[in-house]
């Protein structure tokens, strides 16, 4: 069904708008005419919406056709105008013609409005359509229907300033097919088309915007990817592509043909502050890609030989808990006043196939990226409730266990119904604390208090960690509902040196205390720096003092029925 037309008419006398109506009201899907007389309403009606037509009288009392045709085509150039007149002269009706009109049509012979009206219809359709398609050729790839080179270093700059605004970080891959020349060379051209289109609907689907994929060169892609959180975690996206697009064989010509292709990265703002030259930069690196027949190369070879050792490290760690390769090792928390044992931290330990002991500052990152920090995390939960086991089984008396979370874990559906299952063997008021973070309060406060509260109507107690490091607010640790503030160990080491650090640490131990928490010192390794905390009032120390991380069997001869700390164990210092 045809649209209704729109139709602007510039006309004075009532009658005439008439006729000149009757005659409209042939045309296909029907027609809405607004009438206007003068020079301020026809310029408020083409501002007030789009028309089909503009239909003008020539002789007007207080206005003219050609000052109606001079308006319209400063406005719109492409605009229909047609001139009606009882009198107008061949001499008038040319130089209407050569300044723009496009037809005009005496009022005695109206029967040529309609098929004038319907042509000068369908010639503007005609020229819209062109205009919209030399548009969709200058910006868009005719055989994949992505956006071409011109349109992605738009859309890339576009997000570049963003990136700017934002202090964040953006990549481009390009994505290089291995076989497309030889393709079009054996198979002919029109298949190298087919390949071409059908890679682009696979990477449309694995591309989160298919407004970020583009057809840029003859044989290659390019993704621009505004946010991600590692370059590691980059390349393993990148290498799921790869293998999501390009692990099955294409159908070219009524057989399958298996294709490769290699991607190379380029990062802002270290490889090029503006489109052109991160696509440039991209480009290189998928071009070095195809010569050394690497699935992927950054641009900076540096940065491929480190996400490279990452991604290794990643394969070995994802069968690292199925090797039974974690192990949780204890380090003591001490009552300053007393030096008596009260608890313990648990801290996560990669013993990797090489036989060498990974420490978590290597790999914890890694499983936070990974997600695999929610299984491993579970586990250590798991462990620390079969260790507390174990010690009240060989008759000492067991410590409070502390199990560090992190924040991807809280945010988990499920973190709850992981730690009740997790402590559930350990009765109503489990010995168990979880340490958080502060980093925790960037993110959603309100739904990982509601969290941390159920956890603790549990009787799992709850301690920030690192405190005074992060982004903690007043008023959301007021509303936390934790029991210990562990104090980070940056302070520790520099009060004895900074009295800006003393009154930081002596600060906190205020702070603790008013809200009734406990205030824990982490990094002890001196007894000068013990009796700094005693007179601040700090409550617990942790720290090579009192004793390093160390397995669960070392961990046992401390625990004797008094639960004091050995002389030997005390005086332990961070080896040189």
């Amino acid at each position: 069904m045809a649209d209704t037309v729109q139709v602007l008419l510039v006309e004075d006398s009532e009658n005439d708008a008439l006729l000149l109506a009757i005659e409209l009201e042939r045309l296909e899907g029907g027609v809405r005419i607004v009438r206007v007389q003068a020079s301020d309403t026809l310029e408020a009606a083409l501002n007030a919406q789009a028309w089909d037509i503009v239909i003008s009288d020539f002789n007007m009392p207080a206005f003219s056709g050609l000052a109606a045709l001079e308006i319209v085509r400063r406005r719109s150039p492409d605009l229909p105008f047609l001139l009606v007149s009882a009198t107008v002269g061949e001499d008038i009706a040319v130089q209407a013609m050569r300044s723009g009109a496009n037809d005009y049509i005496m009022k005695g012979k109206l029967a040529r409005l309609l098929p004038a009206v319907q042509r000068e219809l369908r010639e503007a359709a005609n020229r819209r359509d062109q205009r919209e398609r030399l548009h969709y050729l200058a910006y868009f790839d005719a055989t994949t229907g992505l956006a071409n080179r011109a349109l992605f270093a738009e859309r890339v700059g576009q997000l570049l300033n963003a990136a700017r605004r934002d202090r964040q970080r953006l990549a481009v891959a390009v994505l290089d097919l291995d076989q497309l020349k030889s393709i079009n060379a054996s198979l002919g051209r029109q298949a190298g088309d087919t390949l071409l289109a059908q890679a682009a609907v696979r990477l449309s689907g694995s591309t989160p915007d298919p407004d970020h994929l583009a057809r840029t060169e003859a044989d290659q892609f390019a993704i621009v990817i505004p946010e991600f959180r590692s370059e590691t975690e980059l390349a393993r996206v990148d290498l799921e592509r790869l293998r999501a697009c390009f692990d099955a064989p294409f159908t070219l010509n009524g057989g399958d043909v298996q294709v490769i292709a290699r991607s190379g990265i380029a990062l802002f703002p270290a490889d090029g502050k503006d489109a052109d030259v991160l696509l440039r930069n991209a480009e290189a690196a998928a071009v070095r890609a195809k010569t050394a027949r690497e699935p992927y190369l950054f641009y900076a070879e540096t940065m491929t030989r480190r996400v490279s050792e990452r991604l290794t490290l990643e394969t070995r760690m994802r069968g690292a808990l199925e090797r039974n390769e974690f192990v949780l090792q204890y380090q003591p928390k001490v009552n300053l006043a007393t030096r008596r044992i009260v608890g313990v931290e648990a801290l996560i330990r990669w013993n990797n196939a090489e036989g060498s002991l990974v420490l978590p500052g290597h790999f914890i990152p890694l499983l936070e990226e990974t997600g695999m920090i929610a299984e491993v995390g579970q586990w250590a939960l798991q462990q620390a409730v079969r260790d507390y086991q174990a010690w009240v089984a060989e008759g000492v008396v067991a410590p409070r266990i502390a199990v560090n979370v992190s924040v991807v874990q809280i945010h988990r559906a499920d973190f709850v119904d992981v730690v009740r299952e997790a402590v559930r063997p350990l009765g109503a008021a489990p010995p168990i604390d979880l340490e958080i973070t502060e980093s925790l309060l960037a993110g959603d406060v309100e739904g990982s208090i509601a969290k941390l509260e159920a956890v603790r109507a549990l009787g799992v107690g709850l301690a920030i960690d690192d405190f005074g490091t992060g982004f903690s607010s007043l008023a959301y640790l007021a509303k936390l509902p934790v029991q210990q503030i562990k104090i980070d160990r940056s302070f520790i080491v520099g009060m004895m040196r900074d009295s800006h650090a003393m009154t930081l640490v002596t600060t906190i131990v205020t702070l603790a205390k008013s809200l009734g928490l406990v205030a824990i010192a982490e990094g002890v390794e001196t007894e000068d720096q013990a009796r700094l905390l005693s007179t601040a009032g700090c409550h617990q120390v942790q720290g090579y003092l009192t004793g390093r991380p160390m397995p669960r069997e070392m961990v046992t001869p401390l625990l004797e029925p008094t639960g004091i700390v050995r002389r030997d164990q005390g005086e332990r210092r961070r080896p040189a």
